[in-house]
C-alpha cells in the first residue's frame, strides 16, 4: 500500500513538473514573439517632437504614392520645358531644370527647337509661353505615360493656342536636389503639337 502510494505521488510530481516546464516554455516563446512584434512595429513608427509633445508620424513607401509622384514629376517637367518668358537667362535656367528630370531624348528635342529658332523667336517677339496640363494618362505597370496639354503663346500682335500631346516612360533614380521625385523621363517624344486657334 505504501509503495503504490509512493509511486502515485512520484508520477503526480513528475507530471506536475513536466506540465510546469511546458507551460513556462510556451509562455517564454509567446513573450519573445510578442516582444519582437512590438519592436518591429515601433521601428516602423516615427515620432516628431513639437517642444515636449511627441506626435506620431506615419512612414510611407514611395510605392504607395508612385502614381501621384510620377504624375507630379511629369507635370513639373512639362512646366519647366514649356513655360518660357522672353528672357534668355531664364529660358536656359528653366530648360536646365527640365533636363535634370529626363534623359537625352529631352535634350534632342531642345536642340531641334533651338535649330528651328523657337527660343530666339520667343525672345525677339517678346512672347510668353505657358502650358496647362489637361490630363495625364499613366500606366503604372508599364510605367508609360501620355501627357495632354494646352500651350498658350502670347505675342504683342496675337495669341496662339496649341494642343500638345507627349508620351514617354518613367524610371526610378536616386533623389537629388534637382530631381526631388527620384524619377527620370525616358523615351520622351511629342506626338502632337498643332494650332487650335488664334
Amino acid at each position: 500500500m505504501l509503495i503504490q502510494s509512493l509511486e502515485q505521488k512520484t508520477k503526480l510530481a513528475l507530471t506536475t513538473v513536466i506540465l510546469t516546464l511546458t507551460a513556462c516554455t510556451a509562455i517564454c516563446i509567446f513573450t519573445v514573439y510578442q516582444s519582437s512584434k512590438l519592436v518591429s512595429e515601433e521601428r516602423s513608427q516615427i515620432y516628431i517632437l513639437d517642444g515636449d509633445i511627441p506626435f506620431l508620424a506615419e512612414r510611407s513607401l514611395q510605392e504607395a504614392n508612385f502614381v501621384m509622384e510620377a504624375k507630379a514629376h511629369i507635370q513639373l517637367f512639362h512646366q519647366y520645358f514649356f513655360n518660357l518668358p522672353p528672357d534668355n537667362d531664364y529660358i536656359k535656367w528653366t530648360l536646365g531644370k527640365a533636363l535634370y528630370m529626363a534623359d537625352g531624348t529631352a535634350m534632342k528635342q531642345k536642340q531641334a527647337m533651338e535649330e528651328n529658332g523657337f527660343y530666339s523667336d520667343i525672345i525677339s517677339s517678346s512672347a510668353v509661353c505657358t502650358i496647362k496640363c489637361d490630363s495625364i494618362q499613366f500606366n503604372e505597370h508599364e510605367k508609360k505615360f501620355k501627357y495632354f496639354g494646352t500651350q498658350l503663346i502670347k505675342r504683342r500682335s496675337r495669341d496662339l493656342k496649341r494642343s500638345i500631346i507627349t508620351v514617354g516612360e518613367i524610371e526610378n533614380v536616386p533623389r537629388t536636389q534637382n530631381n526631388p521625385h527620384g524619377l527620370l523621363i525616358t523615351n520622351w517624344r511629342t506626338l502632337e503639337n498643332k494650332d487650335l486657334d488664334y
